[in-house]
């Protein structure tokens, strides 16, 4: 094997910091996106034709891209917030835009799943708009927001890793960097375990609280 294990534990530091910051960026988009599109659909709380389909389209463009693809699409952009189009922090961009509409529409889809009923209630006792967005929708929704970034987690991950072919660090660059191109299949094994040990316990985790929360 041509790597030490303390590239391989760095290399999982890197991917770890990216998928956390990304995260944290992708759900402060995500999630007021989520909430809009639910509410502005026609029939719902605040319906308003105009804004939904152009949130709708935004979200459907963006969620069209492939990864790669959108990776070196916004490279000026990239290079213009961060200074850089390579490492782990120009990784975090693409990221991002990645996966910011992607946890939109997990989102809508969570909250959609509630009860009609629910806000008939609500709106009945006289709660306004806001408050039957953070007291009764998204808390009869939390199970499913759960399992839904769950979801986008896991899939952060596997972009992070994908960013690897252009020199976005973590454990995708330690993998073809050295288990590709210079044919160290030990590396890309081990990597490919850690990555997949990442991806079990993350789910597992996601499938545990979303349980809890639903029995609670």
């Amino acid at each position: 094997m041509l790597v030490s294990s303390e590239q391989i534990i760095d290399a999982l530091w890197e991917t770890i910091w990216m998928v956390s910051f990304s995260l944290v960026f992708s759900v402060i988009i995500g999630l007021p996106l989520g909430i809009l599109l639910v509410i502005t659909r026609k029939g719902h709380l605040l319906e308003n034709a105009s804004i939904f389909n152009t949130l709708n389209g935004i979200v459907n463009i963006f969620r069209s891209v492939p990864f790669i693809i959108l990776l070196v699409a916004i490279v000026p952009v990239t290079r213009f917030i961060v200074g850089t189009s390579i490492g782990t922090s120009a990784t975090i961009v693409p990221l991002v835009f990645y996966a910011g509409p992607y946890i939109a529409r997990l989102i809508e889809n969570s909250l959609l799943e509630v009860d009609k009923g629910v806000i008939e209630a609500a709106e009945a006792m006289g709660a306004t708009p806001g408050q039957i967005i953070f007291r009764f929708l998204l808390p009869e929704a939390l199970s499913s927001l759960v399992l839904a970034m769950t979801i986008a987690t896991v899939g952060l991950v596997g972009a992070s890793a994908m960013a690897g072919a252009v020199g976005g660090g973590g454990l995708g660059d330690l993998a073809i960097t050295y288990g590709y191109q210079r044919f160290d299949t030990a590396t890309m094994y081990i990597t490919l375990g850690i990555l997949i040990i990442m991806v079990q316990a993350l789910q597992s985790t996601g499938n545990i609280l979303s349980k809890k929360i639903r029995r609670s």
